[in-house]
């Protein structure tokens, strides 16, 4: 199977076309055509000669994402679903914000990680993304973005599947779309999520770049979180907050923690408490995102009173912990992550 247009970056343009006998300045055309001009089509890049685009057509392929679907909410969060060549599908999410438009990637079709809250475990997992299909994701975004002349101003690498275990493929994406030369997003404007694969945050950490990282962390020990999410039971919580700190130190950025607050299970005074002393030797490069749980047919997890919520952050904020309470958007398009593509599978099914 020929790789994907977007699986290379430029470096690997750079060396293919010197591999094909062509002159150098061919990758940083290739690359303008994929990127910046954003053709869908080999046959497009007319300053190339007609033997360099039969060559690229030879070894290399677009992405296919067939739209399946395309939701847009009274609060302007749009939700693609996409089926890729395989007929496997997969969901991005564009969110309007004020300060912009924020892209939500997928990294792998389904999920093996089993946090038993949320839509995009049912199934589990079937397969990685390559990073092209990664790219791709981000590519149509902008090019739906173009019609009115607005730009990704940024990318949560946070839909559906674990981005570290995906690791390579999510490395050389994050390469290609803050790269000057293609989609340039500013390496502060990414943010990649993940539930604790604790080999890969030391990884990560080792890599010095700037982009954002965010843990899932959801509980504030080791039995609730076990409960909660499996992956702790392969990566237990006192190994998960010392790859934590190791990142904060070695890196000095901010690390966020994702905490979904789900009715009764997490969100009492006694859980705020317990996370701020889990956290206070991380201060003050730590900050922690409530977010309310979404409600998902095939989950029984209720959401927290509102009260309930601000309570829990005027506990932490006491311990001097900046927390912010995530905005929900598209809930009215089943915008939480793999809500779609769970109803997909289901009518597939039929």
């Amino acid at each position: 199977m020929k790789p994907f247009v977007y699986d290379l970056t430029l470096d690997d343009w750079q060396q293919w076309v010197k591999d094909q006998g062509e002159a150098a300045f061919r990758a940083g055309q290739i690359y303008h055509w994929l990127y910046v001009k954003r053709v869908d089509s080999f046959e497009e890049m007319s300053n190339l000669s007609k033997g360099l685009r039969q060559k690229l057509d030879d070894h290399f392929r677009f992405v296919t994402l067939d739209e399946v679907g395309k939701y847009e909410s009274k609060d302007g969060t749009i939700k693609f679903l996409f089926e890729l060549q395989d007929k496997n599908a997969i969901e991005t999410v564009i969110m309007k914000h004020n300060y912009g438009n924020s892209i939500c990637v997928t990294t792998q079709v389904g999920c093996r990680v089993g946090c038993t809250f949320c839509a995009s475990t049912l199934g589990g997992l079937r397969r990685n993304l390559s990073s092209g299909e990664i790219v791709a994701q981000v590519v149509r975004a902008q090019k739906l973005l173009d019609q009115s002349g607005e730009r990704v101003s940024s990318i949560v690498v946070m839909g559906i599947g674990e981005p570290f275990e995906n690791y390579d493929a999510t490395m050389s994406f994050l390469r290609n779309v803050i790269h000057p030369q293609g989609l340039n997003i500013g390496q502060r404007h990414i943010t990649v999520s993940t539930s604790g694969i604790v080999p890969n945050i030391y990884r990560f950490a080792d890599e010095q770049t700037q982009i954002n990282l965010a843990i899932s962390i959801h509980a504030p020990n080791d039995a609730l979180r076990s409960r909660l999410m499996p992956v702790n039971r392969r990566f237990p919580f006192k190994d998960l907050i010392e790859a934590c700190k190791y990142y904060i130190s070695k890196t000095g950025r901010r690390l966020t923690f994702e905490y979904a607050l789900m009715g009764g299970v997490n969100d009492q005074p006694e859980h705020a408490e317990e996370l701020a002393r889990v956290l206070e030797d991380m201060l003050p490069l730590c900050h922690v995102n409530l977010i309310p749980v979404n409600f998902v047919v095939e989950r029984n997890f209720v959401r927290t009173p509102r009260e309930d919520i601000f309570q829990f952050q005027r506990i932490l904020e006491r311990h001097k912990i900046n927390t912010t309470i995530r905005r929900e958007q598209g809930s009215d398009i089943a915008a939480a992550c793999g809500q779609l593509r769970a109803k997909h599978m289901e009518l597939s099914a039929r």
